[in-house]
């Protein structure tokens, strides 16, 4: 089996995730070089971050379409790739005014192209796979936050580009 590290954090539940302590000082201590903050939303971290959001209030270098933003970027490789999407359609729908968000699936699928060679990618949401061995990447890390009551765990990982 792989030698993955796994972390735990009890933090309470933030509407913008990288607004609770913890997780944000996790994130910031974990992301390499350039950031591709894809979701970003209102928090500004602590990082060298080029930040896109759909919400066109968000304080971001970008408005697009995560999707549109992936397929269309043609500018420097990212070393770090950080995903924090709507982790459900319901969620979705309400944070982004009943508008679709893309799909997820066409997004990974082009993440390698703007990764750098061994570039990782952060993603957050109540699931624990995302790019896969299929894309060329391994898991190096597993971050569970504990927000406590009847809510919901959400789940981190990193994975590292090995192709």
């Amino acid at each position: 089996m792989d030698n993955i590290k796994f972390t735990y954090l009890k933090q309470p539940l933030n509407k913008y995730t990288f607004k609770a302590p913890k997780i944000r000082e996790w994130v910031e201590s974990h992301c390499e070089g350039l950031t591709l903050n894809l979701f970003a939303g209102y928090i500004k971290l602590n990082i060298n971050e080029i930040r896109n959001d759909l919400d066109n209030k968000a304080p971001t270098d970008f408005h697009l379409d995560a999707y549109d933003f992936v397929k269309g970027y043609r500018g420097i490789k990212f070393d770090t790739i950080l995903l924090d999407p709507p982790y459900s359609y319901r969620k979705s729908m309400e944070l982004y005014e009943n508008r679709r968000v893309s799909k997820f699936c066409l997004i990974a699928d082009e993440i390698p192209k703007i990764l750098s060679s061994k570039g990782i990618v952060i993603t957050f949401g109540y699931h624990s796979v995302y790019e896969g061995k299929k894309r060329g990447f391994i898991l190096e890390e597993i971050l569970l936050i504990g927000h406590g009551g009847a809510q919901h765990d959400t789940i981190a990982i990193i994975e590292r580009r090995i192709q």
